[in-house]
């Protein structure tokens, strides 16, 4: 698979909160504010496989966290994120799994549960401010709609607090493989570098695939274009609850797909 090696130090990462007032202009992204800070690990740091960090806040002030499970040595690098839209969350079901279950020995994932709270405890697809997140990301980025219609670009590209603290992460993690969990299509679909691997996840998890060009705006687009050799894609569960065994099918698919190192160094 084209996904992309990547040697980051072992250590956590600690990184700022996204709710900065100065929004980084179009059509560019923002540099050297909120940019991730490393600090060396201590033993204790290193026994522990889960770790928990503030990676930003929701546009009202709730904290959005990511969870380190794995080995901080790892050349595999893992980002999973259970929830973008607040209307379709049904991801965090694996995320949890993937929390809680045994920590994979090949691989570091990194997991973030819900990227919209606030979407999320008012019962609306957008954040607070009525914006898209999955519009907001630089690659395609144009101007689309008011706060709230369904498919809202917001003002300017990653002028939310949310879809910063996402660029903030994967930007300085840089990680090989990337997760999206949405709703309610019941397939897998990617374009472009990230096909092979959401192919392959899609037949892991035995559920159909499609290879769909991506909207503008999109988080996927955005990192396919800031880093070809790695993978993005979207999984699309179904509607309504998510089964008991079609999360452990999902969070299977996630392990056995981490597990598979990356075959071509690439530069960044």
């Amino acid at each position: 698979m084209r996904w992309l090696a990547t040697s980051l130090a072992a250590g956590l990462l600690t990184i700022g909160c996204g709710g900065g007032s100065a929004a980084p202009p179009p059509p560019g992204e923002p540099s050297g504010a909120g940019r991730v800070v490393e600090r060396e690990s201590s033993p204790s740091d290193r026994d522990d496989p889960r770790r928990r960090r503030i990676i930003g806040r929701s546009s009202t002030g709730r904290a959005i966290d990511v969870v380190q499970v794995g080995d901080p040595t790892s050349r595999n690098k893992v980002l999973v994120i259970g929830c973008i839209h607040g209307t379709e969350c049904e991801g965090t079901a694996v995320t949890r799994r993937l929390e809680l279950g045994p920590a994979p020995r090949s691989a570091h994932l990194w997991i973030v549960e819900n990227l919209n709270p606030d979407g999320f405890a008012r019962g609306v697809r957008q954040n607070a401010d009525g914006v898209d997140l999955n519009r907001n990301f630089p690659s395609g980025w144009r101007p689309f709609g008011v706060p709230f219609d369904q498919y809202h670009s917001g003002p300017r590209p990653l002028s939310e607090p949310e879809t910063r603290a996402a660029a903030r992460l994967v930007r300085s993690l840089r990680p090989d493989l990337t997760i999206w969990f949405h709703q309610p299509e019941a397939r897998v679909r990617a374009y472009g570098p990230s096909v092979r691997a959401a192919r392959e996840y899609a037949r892991l998890a035995r559920v159909p695939y499609d290879t769909v060009r991506w909207p503008p705006g999109s988080a996927p687009n955005w990192q396919n274009h800031r880093f070809p050799g790695a993978a993005s894609f979207v999984v699309e569960l179904p509607v309504g609850s998510l089964a008991t065994t079609d999360a452990r099918r999902h969070t299977r698919a996630v392990r056995e797909l981490a597990r598979q190192p990356p075959t071509e160094p690439a530069g960044r």
